[in-house]
């Protein structure tokens, strides 16, 4: 694709994405709720996020899924008010939405695997009506512009006429960026577009490249973002992005599934100490006689 069609494509999606924000009274409200709360809190709601992201890398989902699917996620959760208990529930059926519109049908994961792994304790039934309910409340169709949308586009738009630079920019690592950005719940108050942008300033800054910086100059000025609400935003990447890299941090795609299982379940598992012993093989070689 051709700058001009890159740009015009930008603006068009640029010009779309408020309607794909979440409410941000209603992200405010979680924000401010207390974890004893009956209601959803952002470290419930970050907690949940990570548990997406697991389930992406569990069954091989694309980004573009985990994205979409926590747009959704977020968008409902800023617009109905539920209970922690059916959380679980909400958040599944919005990662198995996203995985209808972009997976490949073969690749779909069945919902009872999907709640198997997930370790949920809802049917399979429960989840179909609860996507039923969020598409409803969403009048979600087949796409949303989402982060992920513009930060393909601004790759694209900084290999144009040097594919070298794909070395140095690489956009697997943009996205594992951003999935880590969404893991908390104060990115889904940014504008995609500037998050994005944010994003790939931080890795422009980071290669040290001048002719890519004035890229991102450029396509600022595109979109008319302002100074002020890049420098925010940027800043908020960098500290993200800080914490994410610091080996405290338990990074949700590496996350090993724990089991949870009943006392009587426990007892019957076998371990190796019940394996019964068997007879040594001998070594040497069969005596004619004992065949």
């Amino acid at each position: 694709m051709d700058a001009f069609k890159l740009l015009k494509e930008l603006r068009v999606n640029y010009e779309q994405e408020a309607h794909y924000l979440p409410k941000e009274t209603g992200l405010r409200l979680i924000e401010s709720t207390t974890e004893d709360d009956s209601r959803i809190s952002a470290k419930c709601r970050d907690a949940k996020v990570e548990d997406l992201w697991s389930l992406t890398s569990f069954f091989g989902y694309s980004t573009q899924t985990f994205v979409l699917a926590v747009n959704l996620l977020d968008r409902f959760l800023a617009m109905i008010r539920i209970q922690p208990k059916h959380l679980s529930c909400v958040s599944v059926s919005c990662l198995h939405m996203a995985a209808k519109v972009t997976e490949e049908e073969c690749n779909l994961a069945p919902p009872v695997e999907l709640i198997r792994i997930g370790q949920c304790r809802f049917t399979a039934s429960d989840l179909c009506r609860m996507e039923k309910i969020v598409a409803e409340k969403l009048n979600f169709k087949s796409k949303a512009v989402t982060a992920l949308t513009f930060l393909d586009l601004y790759h694209q738009i900084a290999l144009l006429d040097c594919t070298d630079r794909k070395e140095i920019l690489s956009l697997e690592k943009l996205e594992a960026q951003l999935k880590a950005c969404l893991c908390r719940i104060s990115f889904s108050k940014a504008k995609p577009s500037v998050l994005a942008l944010s994003l790939l300033r931080q890795e422009i800054h980071a290669v040290q490249s001048e002719d890519m910086l004035e890229i991102a100059r450029h396509i600022q000025r595109h979109l008319k973002i302002t100074d002020v609400e890049l420098r925010l935003w940027s800043e908020r990447v960098a500290r993200c992005l800080s914490d994410y890299s610091s080996p405290e941090c338990s990074k949700p795609n590496h996350r090993k599934l724990q089991w949870i299982v009943s006392r009587r379940t426990a007892q019957n598992l076998h371990s190796y100490r019940t394996v019964p012993e068997l007879p040594t093989i001998p070594e040497h070689c069969w005596d004619e006689s004992e065949r």
